[in-house]
């Protein structure tokens, strides 16, 4: 008489619904984490100025200096405040373009010398076309509405 062996029939498998749970968590964790917005979490009170906004800013690097004159080129923040390690970042964000247009963001509260600081930087990179953010006067706020009755 021939007994049967039973093992070939219990062969192990690999149950994949936790291990599509725990990626499909992973996905929304990164997901969620991701959409911060660099704005927002910045916040800059920039200098008033007077005139016509420019039309150039959409495209343009955005290097941001907070008050207390830290910096943040794109969405990289800069570790360290000299002006060796700001060339370094701004060069590994805008790449070769240096016809690309630089939007300077400083808080009205920034130390002078970190402004003339992106300003070296951006000049020893060879980039040309660089503009400062301002804010309208608090006054023109309250003028806008009035003439847009008209």
């Amino acid at each position: 008489m021939r007994i049967r062996d039973h093992r070939a029939d219990d062969e192990p498998e690999i149950n994949l619904v936790p291990l599509i749970d725990v990626i499909l968590v992973l996905i929304i964790f990164f997901v969620v984490t991701a959409t911060f917005d660099a704005r927002s979490v910045l916040k800059l009170e920039l200098p008033r100025a007077t005139g016509e906004p420019s039309g150039d800013a959409s495209k343009a690097l955005i290097v941001l200096v907070n008050a207390e004159g830290r910096y943040f080129v794109g969405d990289r923040e800069v570790l360290r405040d000299d002006l060796e390690s700001l060339k370094t970042t701004i060069a590994e964000v805008a790449g070769s373009d240096r016809d690309r247009a630089v939007m300077l963001r400083a808080d009205a509260r920034t130390p002078y010398q970190a402004v003339v600081t992106v300003y070296d930087a951006l000049g020893q990179l060879g980039f040309r076309r660089i503009m400062s953010a301002t804010a309208p006067p608090q006054n023109a706020g309250a003028a806008k509405p009035a003439e847009a009755a008209r």
